[in-house]
């Protein structure tokens, strides 16, 4: 089923070229950054009232990072217009640097809406045909920020539509011949686009990628498999470093050089699951950009406490509403390592 990954994917190490320029930035991410439109009920008369929000995934990734302390700059486009505007403050309030941003009055501002279930789970409806993050062309993508990085992060909402889909790929490409580490969350939403479009871009994604973070469908969407084991391997044999596969309340599965394993995550209460995955992976960014050795050469025992630090992440954030505003603190995630229990999964072959 992943035929065609292994011939696109290996890229070799030797066309990477080290940098000798000092990385001002912990993590860059481009891609989208719009509203999310949270439901706040109202019991007196059962109507919705919606509260605005930062969002993007891109972005809601580089705040973790930021309230870690980490060092980011984010690389997008917003509409001229009063959300756009009103995010690129909230990125300046989170620490991130924001010379990357553009505006365009092409289009909108895009808005997600989300829905939550009774257990906090969400799902979205996009007003984004198009949007104004669709609009980021070749010549918005600042090199010279990428350049600055330790880390380059991108996901596949900015190649749904051209020119983004062209300024993601440029900005991908120069950052992996940079010699940067480049992760990759697929991020899956059937509502922007159909299965084999979005399996066909997320495998050209994949081709430049260090670090993966997805979920279970999109481990199925990507390879055909529900076995982690086996579907991790199948991305893992053509050539990604480090594959992640979050699970939600069963925690997270990962595979790199030195093994495979699968790690609980915490007993929080679920209140809204937005950004809770960007939680996780803005915490395990953060982490492995203090590293001074290669991926691979990490000891098991550190990559998962790494990834425990991440669990804990994301399962904080999602015990608030909302993303960026709901991103703990190193202070929480200390706290909640040491008093909150873990909880008791599935056995997940």
């Amino acid at each position: 089923m992943i035929k065609g990954i292994i011939d696109v994917l290996m890229i070799s190490n030797s066309e990477q070229r080290k940098t000798e320029v000092q990385s001002l930035f912990d993590v860059v991410a481009l891609g989208e950054l719009l509203i999310d439109m949270i439901p706040v009920k109202r019991p007196a008369d059962r109507k919705l009232v919606y509260e605005v929000n930062p969002g993007g995934a891109p972005s809601n990734v580089l705040a973790e990072v930021s309230k870690l302390g980490g060092a980011t700059a984010f690389i997008g486009k917003v509409g001229d217009d009063f959300f756009g505007h009103f995010l690129e403050a909230a990125l300046t309030d989170c620490g991130i640097d924001t010379h990357g941003l553009s505006y365009t009055r092409e289009a909108k501002t895009a808005l997600a809406f989300v829905h939550l279930d009774e257990k906090g789970d969400r799902s979205f409806s996009f007003y984004r045909d198009p949007g104004a993050d669709t609009k980021l062309g070749k010549g918005d993508v600042n090199l010279e920020i990428i350049e600055q990085a330790k880390i380059f992060h991108f996901g596949s909402l900015s190649m749904t539509d051209e020119p983004a889909e062209s300024a993601t790929i440029k900005a991908v490409k120069y950052a992996k011949r940079k010699g940067k580490k480049i992760s990759f969350d697929p991020n899956w939403r059937p509502a922007l686009w159909n299965h084999k479009a979005a399996k066909a871009k997320m495998v050209n994604g994949l081709r430049y990628t260090d670090i993966l973070k997805i979920s279970e469908v999109e481990l199925k969407l990507l390879t055909g498999e529900i076995d982690l084991n086996k579907g991790s391997k199948q991305l893992y044999d053509a050539g990604i470093k480090l594959v992640l596969t979050t699970l939600g309340p069963n925690g997270c599965h990962y595979r790199y050089a030195r093994g495979s394993g699968k790690l609980n995550t915490y007993d929080t209460k679920v209140v809204d699951t937005t950004g809770a995955g960007d939680a996780f992976m803005g915490g395990l960014l953060y982490r492995l950009s203090k590293l001074e050795k290669p991926i691979e050469e990490v000891d098991k025992d550190e990559l998962e406490e790494i990834i425990d630090f991440s669990n804990a992440a994301g399962a904080l954030c999602a015990s608030k509403v909302g993303a960026i505003a709901a991103m703990p603190s190193l202070w929480d995630i200390n706290i909640c390592r040491k008093t909150i229990p873990k909880l008791i999964a599935s056995s997940i072959v």
